[in-house]
């Protein structure tokens, strides 16, 4: 039986096959680089993102975590420059937002900040018009989905009982 690597070997040329093995360590190099520049707790909340025309494309989940990688934007980039010379990196872009599920803590943080709207003694903003004559909709009763609603709930319980302990 054939390994992975002998059919990628197969269908690819060695040139190919190198490019791609140093993209993969380029995009793997980010914990590194940042704890060479003493902010390694950036890489939890930061990654590469892209590479395009010579600009790195590094995303975050926080505005704070970009200020704090534009004070060591220049000591990163000559990192860069210095670890794959062949990438021709000539800058660095901060851009705020993951779009995938590699943002595990941002997610919590997030269910928390709902489930506290949810249990707030205030009621929530409206979000939907009720039929004329009956009041507006508010906080759970706005939620169609029923079984979003009803673990939306259950979610804002659990955060006040563990606020309680």
């Amino acid at each position: 039986m054939k390994t992975a690597g002998d059919i990628l070997s197969a269908l690819f040329d060695k040139q190919f096959v190198e490019k791609a093995q140093g993209y993969s360590k380029f995009f793997d190099s980010w914990t590194d680089i940042t704890a060479k520049n003493g902010i390694a707790s950036a890489s939890a909340h930061s990654r590469i993102k892209d590479l395009d025309r010579g600009i790195v494309l590094i995303e975050m989940d926080h505005p704070g975590w970009k200020q704090i990688l534009q004070t060591k934007q220049s000591k990163l980039l000559n990192d860069f420059r210095i670890r794959f010379p062949e990438l021709e990196i000539s800058g660095i872009s901060l851009m705020l937002g993951f779009g995938d599920p590699q943002t595990e803590p941002q997610a919590e943080d997030e269910a928390e900040t709902v489930a506290k709207i949810a249990v707030a003694e205030e009621p929530l903003a409206v979000t939907e018009s009720a039929p004329q004559g009956e009041p507006p909709l508010r906080g759970y009763d706005a939620i169609k989905d029923e079984d979003f609603r009803e673990k939306l709930i259950k979610l804002g319980q659990t955060v006040a009982d563990r606020e309680k302990k």
